[in-house]
């Protein structure tokens, strides 16, 4: 049995209908479960991460982020410029 609204473009599906008269999805392409998750671009359950993170990523590894010296001195100083203004 047909949906009443086709998943695959949102157009009204008559009673009975073998497929869409908007797109032309029916049961194959569109209307059932299987076809429906097909389309989604989810990940199988035999996907490997880290396979997928080497071949997106060239096989280097992600850097990681970190702060620089002076981004620490410079926070540190102004710090003790505000500490200094309150007390006056």
């Amino acid at each position: 049995m047909p949906p009443e609204i086709c998943p695959n473009c949102g157009g009204e599906v008559p009673r009975n209908a073998k497929a869409c008269p908007e797109c032309g999805s029916c049961e194959n392409t569109g209307w059932s479960e299987a076809a429906a998750a097909d389309n989604l671009g989810l990940p199988d359950q035999n996907f490997d991460y880290q396979d997928f993170v080497k071949r997106e990523l060239n096989g280097n590894s992600p850097r990681q982020m970190a702060v620089s010296w002076y981004w620490w001195v410079i926070s540190i100083v102004l710090v003790l410029i505000i500490l200094a203004i309150m007390v006056r």
